[in-house]
């Protein structure tokens, strides 16, 4: 029996009106009724999924696409941008005029005042927008960064593809990682932690920041409505998150 569930947020536990179906809450009661441990694994930072994780009674997450993981409430791996390699992500998207902003820890803050980009991506998340701080990379660690452009200016950073991953997840704004992050990093250093292996593992997700965390896992499991790319990477595509996705997973991985 697997023993540990990690569940993407956006489009997996959430719906597009980013709230939990009923028959989620449920599902995920009864899995910790079993003693199986369900887990946050999410490309949000830490400091826009608490309500979430205190609704579902979940105090275990690795978030900032496996930059920053926590088990029970105490921090356990922590991937840190450096600094060099921000700075010439600084430079170039100044050149092109697309705005950043940069998580650490505690809070995020945008290198642009009230820029339109920033405030259409981060709105549709829900969740406050940042405040205006151009040198917060310079003194603080940083785990992920937006960067706000059009669909099709990834070509403009291809000179510093060897430093970092972009994953598109709004059309005018995409993750920043370090070349060959993802969550499947964050999610080893939890099951290491725990004594488990990935064959352990169920793992629940539907956008391209989840490829890596569904092939690592023991069983990977698509939404209904997940990204069509991603699909090869999964083991099961349950059915639409509204359609109750995650319970007819958790019954098909035996879990319930």
């Amino acid at each position: 029996m697997y023993k540990i569930v990690f569940f993407d947020i956006d489009g997996t536990l959430v719906n597009e009106e980013k709230e939990v179906p009923v028959s989620t809450i449920q599902a995920i009661h009864q899995l910790k009724e079993q003693g199986i441990e369900p887990v946050i694994a999410t490309g949000r930072a830490p400091y826009f999924i608490k309500p979430l994780a205190e609704q579902l009674g979940i105090d275990s997450y690795v978030c900032l696409n496996g930059g920053y993981a926590v088990y029970r409430g105490e921090p356990l791996y922590r991937r840190i941008m450096a600094k060099s390699s921000i700075e010439a992500l600084v430079n170039l998207a100044a050149k092109h005029k697309h705005s950043l902003v940069f998580e650490g820890e505690h809070a995020y803050f945008t290198d642009t005042e009230d820029h339109p980009f920033v405030i259409g991506a981060v709105s549709s998340l829900k969740v406050d927008l940042p405040a205006y701080d151009p040198h917060f990379w310079k003194t603080n660690d940083v785990y992920q960064i937006f960067l706000h452009c059009e669909d099709g200016d990834e070509q403009l950073y291809e000179e510093l593809q060897k430093e970092f991953k972009l994953i598109r997840w709004h059309q005018q704004a995409m993750d920043v990682l370090p070349a060959g992050g993802s969550k499947a990093q964050g999610i080893a250093a939890m099951l290491e932690l725990l004594g488990l292996k990935p064959e352990d593992a169920v793992a629940f997700g539907d956008g391209l920041n989840d490829m890596e965390m569904l092939d690592f896992v023991g069983f990977g499991i698509a939404m209904g409505n997940s990204h069509k790319d991603l699909l090869p990477y999964a083991d099961h595509v349950t059915t639409h998150v509204d359609d109750e996705g995650i319970r007819n997973g958790l019954v098909t991985a035996g879990l319930l």
